[in-house]
Order: structure tokens, then sequence, then C-alpha cells
């Protein structure tokens, strides 16, 4: 069956899903060998008192996700479609090249725990690759400062404002899936959703731009990362049988800044009518949705510690998902939970570009309220059985 009949025209679908499932299943193939090879070189996570599991586990995980995802980039290069945007583009080798570096850093952390300066200097040194060739936020579209005739206005930033503008959203989406790993399968399913989120969300762009070439780039980037993800999760699942340490969280937060900056900080449709506010924040809304559930960890963890007198990056044990056991869920609904909450925002968000506004609101609260209550049930059932 031809992809037209079930992709818009000028959207390679099918070849987007080859490169998706190729990331995936070279991911789970070498997992297992990364985790013989954590073994012999000690890149070992002994239980801490901040930690969850209770038994030496494996870390370096990442660096089979990294084969993934090199796996479905030079799978990419050579597809007879989606080639051509190699030849537009540098954002597909930028975020291999970068990829690469993030996650020697990690995996040198996962073995010999290198101090947060150093890790630091890496991610900034990262995202410095990917502005040198070229992936950083050019336009940003803002509901502000607009006039009688027009909503909002266009920011166009300068070399200067785009990079640094970029670093810091680079660094700070690694930190935060950083941040977040801290449950079995957490960051990987995390990393999926976002990752499919940003995905489809390229799909409309490149839809609604008619499968303009200079569209391809960020899809990719989302699909490899998303198989990625996919092809890690049975083996980190509760139980997990490996980590992807920082190795892992830090490549997914890379690939997930890479791909939202190279899909949203250079588009802004002349075409679209300025009257349609959603369409116009697309852009906006997907990456902050996209980064909220991670992003609302790593700003409560540093307001924490920094009113605490501490360190940001001194770890503790008061990350959401610490929370929700706190509360009384278990580990595996913990993870569902946040997983859920991931969803209904980041697909949330792309839905409004794509469906009907007022549909998709009364779907997203009526799912945002299904999981408040679902959040909140053990502490009721706690606080019941006090009373009685």
């Amino acid at each position: 069956m031809d992809s037209e009949y079930w992709a818009p025209a000028g959207v390679p679908a099918r070849e987007y899903l080859l490169v998706l499932l190729t990331a995936a299943a070279t991911t789970f193939l070498l997992t297992g060998l990364v985790r013989l090879l954590a073994f012999r070189v000690g890149a070992v996570a002994y239980p801490r008192q901040r930690d969850v599991h209770v038994q030496p586990m494996p870390r370096m995980g990442g660096v089979a996700m990294y084969g993934g995802v090199l796996a479905a980039i030079f799978l990419a290069a050579n597809l007879p479609v989606l080639s051509r945007g190699f030849a537009y583009s540098n954002d597909a080798w930028a975020a291999v090249a970068a990829g690469g570096l993030i996650v020697l850093v990690g995996a040198l952390d996962d073995r010999f725990e290198l101090d947060s300066l150093t890790k630091l200097a890496g991610q900034v040194t990262a995202a410095g690759i990917l502005v040198i060739a070229g992936v950083q936020w050019f336009v940003l579209w803002v509901p502000w400062g607009g006039t009688e005739d027009s909503v909002g206005q266009v920011l166009i930033f300068s070399s200067n404002q785009g990079q640094l503008l970029t670093v810091l959203l680079t660094v700070a989406m690694i930190n935060a899936m950083n941040f977040v790993d801290g449950l079995d399968g957490l960051a990987s399913g995390i990393g999926l959703i976002s990752a499919a989120a940003t995905f489809v969300f390229c799909l409309g762009v490149l839809d609604r731009q008619n499968g303009d070439v200079n569209a391809y780039p960020p899809a990719l980037i989302a699909a490899a990362i998303a198989g990625a993800c996919l092809g890690f999760l049975p083996h980190n699942f509760q139980p997990a049988r490996l980590f992807m340490g920082d190795s892992g969280s830090m490549l997914i937060g890379l690939m997930l800044a890479t791909a939202s900056t190279s899909a949203s900080g250079r588009m802004f449709n002349p075409d679209v009518d300025s009257a349609d506010t959603i369409a116009l924040l697309s852009p906006l809304l997907v990456v902050a949705a996209v980064l909220f559930v991670p992003m609302l960890d790593l700003i409560m963890a540093v307001v924490r510690r920094t009113k605490a007198g501490k360190s940001p990056f001194h770890a503790d044990k008061m990350h959401l998902h610490h929370r929700l056991l706190e509360i009384g869920h278990s580990q595996r609904r913990a993870v569902l939970l946040i997983y859920l909450w991931a969803a209904v925002l980041a697909f949330g968000a792309v839905s409004l570009t794509l469906f009907n506004v007022v549909v998709v609101a009364w779907v997203v609260g009526l799912v945002v309220l299904v999981a408040a209550i679902i959040s909140v049930i053990p502490r009721i059932r706690a606080r019941a059985e006090r009373e009685s």
C-alpha cells in the first residue's frame, strides 16, 4: 500500500517509521551487550540512601541507545527520500556529534562519578556543537506586543541571542531529564512520550509546509530518539535489568532539545492567519508541554536546594517520583502516573495544532481530572482509614 493512503502527501511517514523501528531494534539488541560491558568496566550503581533500588545495578545504557540513534541516522542518510534532507541541513549530523560527546561524558560519569562542574562543561560543549552546526533559535512568535491588525509579534534573535538561548535550553533539558531519572523506566518512558509528541508535531509542520525538505531533520531526530527509548524500555521497566545512567538521560535531553529547536527555532509561517492564536503559538506550546514534567522537577529541585543553602546539584529524595512513592503509590504505579501526566501535556499541546481546539480542551480537561484523582487516591484512602 502506498504511503499516500495513510499519510498526508509529501510526508514520508513510512520512511520515518522504518527509522524509528531501526533505532528500537538496534537499541534492544545492543542493550544486552552493554549490560555485560557495564559489569566488566565497573559501571555499577550501588544502592544509596536516596535510591529506590536495593541491589547493585549495571548502568551505562545510554551507550546502547546512542547505537540505536546512530543506526537510525545512517539508515536515513541512505534512504532515497530522507537522504535529501541531509543535503540542505546539518541538523541530524549535529545531533549525532553532540550526542556522541554527551554520551561519552555520561559514560565516564556512570563509571567514575564526575563532579557536577565537569558534567556541566561537557553539556555546554555539546550544546556548542549544535550552535556551531547551525541548530539554534532564530525566531519566536509571542502573544504580546501586537497591533490592531495583528495578534502578537515575531521576535527575531540576533546571532548571539539565538546561540545563548539554544545553549540555555539544551543544558536545561539535559539536566531536567537527568533529574527525573529516578525510577525504573521513568526517564525512558518520558523520553519516548516526549519524542513521540515532538515527532507528531514535526509531521504536522512537514504537512503544512507541503513536504519541504528543510523540515525533514527535526522529525528524523525525534523518530530516532523515540525508537531508542522504545528499544531500551523493555530492559529498563520495573524490574529493571540495566539503568540508562547519565549517558542515557543526558542523551534523551540533548536529542529532545535538538529536535525542538530544529522544528521551532526557525519556523514562522507568514501565511498563517494572525487571528489563529493556537496555530501561531504551536511551537511554543509543544516545546513547553514536552519539557513541562522534567523541567518542573528540575525547577522545584533547584529552588528547594538553594533555599536550604545547598548546591542545586546536591542530590536528595524529594523529586516528583519520590513524592508519589511517599503518598503511597507503588514504583510501577508512580511511573505509569507520571507517564500519564507527560502524555496528557505533550499530546494535548500537539492536538491543539491538529484538531478542533474546543474538543481537545474538553478531552484534555477530562483526562487531567482523572489523572489528578488517581494521583491523590492513596492519600484519601489513608486519611479515611485513620478516621475510621
